[in-house]
């Protein structure tokens, strides 16, 4: 019997970009995914990246604008243009980081 990778209880590690999907993830990992990603988006250089929250009931919408309002290290967000995801996505501006790479996305 073979055994299915994707069955393991292993994490699969994902290539960062400067766009995050949250469909792949479940409801309970976004509290602390997307405060993580941007930490590390900023530790990039990246001034501007893209979260993919769904348009649905506005749920996850409302609880990802809610960790960016607390994140420090978050300059401002919007909603994306009807070309980017429209209100199924929100744009986010980062400050930079201390000491950060100097590449801009």
């Amino acid at each position: 019997m073979a055994l299915d990778p994707f069955d393991a209880d292993e994490p699969v590690e994902v290539p960062l970009t400067d766009e995050l999907d949250l469909h792949t993830f479940r409801p309970s990992e976004v509290s602390s995914l997307v405060p993580e990603y941007l930490a590390e988006a900023r530790r990039r250089g990246w001034r501007t990246v893209r979260i993919i929250h769904g348009k649905g009931t506005g749920t996850l919408r409302e609880t990802v604008h809610a960790l960016l309002r607390r994140d420090p290290g978050v300059e401002g967000f919007e909603l994306c243009g009807g070309g980017s995801g429209g209100w199924g996505a929100t744009r986010v501006r980062l400050h930079p980081a201390a000491g950060g790479s100097s590449s801009a996305t």
